[in-house]
């Protein structure tokens, strides 16, 4: 698989690469592609989250489950779509959290970008997804490769909020060194859920809290023009 990745994440996960897992998720995407299937996103954005935010500028992981799996919606972001593509509901909610908690407007889009270019990793468990078909590629080795990233985080950086949203984000936090990093739980955005917890968690301004706590420059959540 050629991996398009910037160059600070390709030093950090270089021993993945070689692994026998990750082999193997690279010859199922091939295998896939070759008998016709339609994989989210396009290859060039398979690896966007960690072009968009390179590993030393890391200050926020926020770790979503899957891609979308309509089309034009998936851009290799987590909770991110492309300007001009209709907001899914988790992201419509997570916008109204953000208005509840810093008064920010909705954006008219739900482009994320600007979010990763300050130090959001915007991170899915799983990098690829079948058209149409939610969680298809979840067992392709995906969660192993993840599942080192936020290691690596923990174990070579200091100070990183991470925001666990839902039970299978809430999973990853055995991987994460508390007694050096921060973690805040809620439960998911999804229409299904956002009343459980979500909505009032007010994780957006205790990000910036806990950012400015580490000497960092806090996040401008405001993505409107």
């Amino acid at each position: 698989m050629n991996v398009k990745m910037e160059e600070s994440w390709k030093e950090v996960l270089k021993d993945e690469f070689s692994k026998d897992y990750f082999l193997q998720i690279a010859m199922f995407i091939k295998t896939e592609k070759a008998a016709g299937k339609i994989i989210y996103p396009p290859g060039s954005l398979m690896f966007n989250a960690f072009d968009k935010t390179p590993f030393d500028k890391v200050k926020v992981v926020l770790l979503g489950q899957d891609p979308y799996h309509n089309p034009g919606q998936a851009q290799g972001l987590s909770f991110s779509v492309p300007d001009g593509i209709t907001k899914p509901p988790s992201l419509i909610n997570i916008f109204k959290e953000l208005q509840s908690d810093l008064g920010i407007t909705p954006s008219v889009n739900g482009n994320l970008e600007k979010w990763a270019t300050q130090g959001v990793l915007l991170l899915n468990a799983s990098l690829t997804v079948r058209k149409n078909e939610p969680g298809s590629h979840s067992k392709i080795g995906w969660i192993e490769f993840t599942d080192a990233v936020i290691k690596k985080i923990s174990e070579e950086k200091k100070g990183v909020v991470f925001l666990l949203w839902g039970r299978f984000a809430q999973d990853k936090q055995a991987l994460i060194d508390e007694t050096k990093h921060h973690v805040l739980k809620a439960a998911h955005p999804s229409p299904f859920s956002a009343d459980k917890g979500f909505f009032g968690c007010k994780h957006f301004s205790k990000t910036n809290e806990f950012l400015m706590q580490e000497g960092l420059a806090p996040i401008d959540w405001k993505l409107n023009k």
